[in-house]
């Protein structure tokens, strides 16, 4: 080796191993960073909403309800509890969240520093940003490990809790793509498709006190606050299953994403323009792996826990669709996707979504996971008419970006970002 050769293969290793460190303590902030003081707060109830007038809002007539009298009208729920649970199509109702709440001047309960409240610790009222005890506020949605008691000293006593799931083999999918190069022993695991080796004898590779693990087993049991690593005939996950069903009063499911829109717009009395959507964060076909039957079956043997609970909810969805109305909830489904489809023809340069390479604007640019850029986005038509130009921009914005709109101090997600842009990740 000469001389040269020497000092560049030096110079490479010194950069590996300084990326290497950085990158971990930078892991290690983002996932871990909690309160370091931990006191007990007084407890001071929130009987009531903060909104304006919230009995005066825009009364509308309902029209087909399954907790209306034909007839009759109602005012629009405010206060709502939305549990974002990982990879469930969480941060396209967000951006539905977040335009009713700026429609209605709300008050939102927005986490500090980051887009999370401090995941994967478990959600104290502490970690809302400036929280005061007594404070009101009508929306809490970003990522949290719920707490039902520390929520419910938050919030108004009536609030809406809603949530939503996603197939639990479609969700292990995604979420081993997106996270697995955060979950250490994933590292090990040889070949270029990690997640069918994984799957082949997942307990010869997870280590359910590995850092960041429970990305990778019974996910939606564990954002919602319960054991993941559960046996699935122990019977907490009996009383687990049981505790989300008493809390929320809707549970929506990826899958059918629509029915399960006009489900809220009926259980809290929005009108269909508060519906309007464009899916976000959504990564580009040639990057999700297509499961086998085989796999698929191995997927959800792994996350029994999910699927038990996925499966529970997908009953009482059903019910509250035929309590509904089959029929209405067919005109319904199709109104709204007409309207998103017009809404798409206004606002989305060539009417659909484009890898990251192609979004023109820096704004508008989704964050993406480590390693690639997989994630889709938007470009915004230019020539946009006044009229829908602030609604657009609005649709089509990622959540960070619009997080930061909304006066999120987002200090620790950004320096995580450029953390991963200085070593090319």
């Amino acid at each position: 080796m000469t001389g040269k050769q020497g000092r560049q293969w030096r110079s490479m290793c010194k950069g590996l191993v300084l990326g290497t460190l950085l990158t971990s303590c930078m892991i290690l902030l983002y996932c871990l960073s909690t309160p370091q003081i931990h006191f007990s707060l007084p407890e001071v109830p929130v009987p009531y909403s903060c909104a304006h007038r919230p009995s005066h809002l825009h009364p509308k007539p309902t029209t087909n309800s399954s907790h209306q009298t034909h007839g009759q009208t109602c005012a629009p729920k405010v206060d709502i509890m939305f549990m974002k649970t990982h990879k469930a199509a969480s941060s396209t109702f967000l951006n539905i969240l977040f335009r009713f709440g700026e429609k209605h001047r709300l008050k939102f309960a927005f986490p500090n520093s980051r887009n999370d409240f401090f995941y994967p610790s478990l959600f104290e009222r502490s970690q809302v940003k400036d929280y005061r005890p007594g404070m009101c506020f009508n929306i809490i949605c970003n990522h949290m490990r719920f707490n039902a008691p520390e929520v419910a000293k938050l919030l108004p006593m009536d609030t809406s809790y809603i949530t939503i799931l996603r197939d639990p083999a479609e969700l292990f999918e995604s979420s081993f793509h997106y996270f697995g190069r955060l979950v250490p022993f994933t590292w090990k695991i040889p070949g270029d498709d990690k997640l069918t080796e994984f799957l082949r004898d997942p307990h010869y590779y997870f280590d359910p006190q590995g850092f960041n693990s429970f990305y990778l087993k019974n996910l939606l049991f564990f954002d919602f606050g319960q054991d993941n690593t559960l046996e699935l005939d122990d019977p907490r996950v009996e009383v687990g299953i049981k505790s989300i069903t008493d809390r929320f009063q809707l549970v929506m499911l990826v899958e059918y994403f629509e029915e399960s829109l006009i489900l809220l717009k009926d259980a809290l009395c929005w009108e269909m323009d508060d519906l309007l959507f464009f899916k976000l964060n959504a990564r580009k076909g040639s990057t999700v792996s297509k499961l086998t039957p085989d796999l698929r079956a191995r997927a959800l043997k792994w996350n029994a826990i999910d699927w038990k609970l996925y499966q529970h909810f997908n009953q009482t969805f059903w019910k509250k669709v035929d309590a509904y109305g089959q029929r209405q909830m067919a005109e319904d489904v199709a109104e709204l996707k007409r309207r998103n489809a017009e809404m798409a023809s206004i606002c989305i340069e060539g009417g659909r979504a484009v890898e990251a390479g192609s979004i023109q604007e820096t704004a508008m640019q989704p964050w993406q996971p480590i390693g690639e850029k997989s994630i889709m986005g938007y470009n915004l038509k230019k020539n946009v008419d006044k009229a829908h130009r602030k609604l657009c921009r609005k649709m089509l914005m990622p959540e960070l970006q619009y997080l930061t709109e909304l006066g999120v101090n987002l200090w620790i997600t950004k320096l995580w970002g450029h953390v991963r842009d200085i070593i090319n990740w």
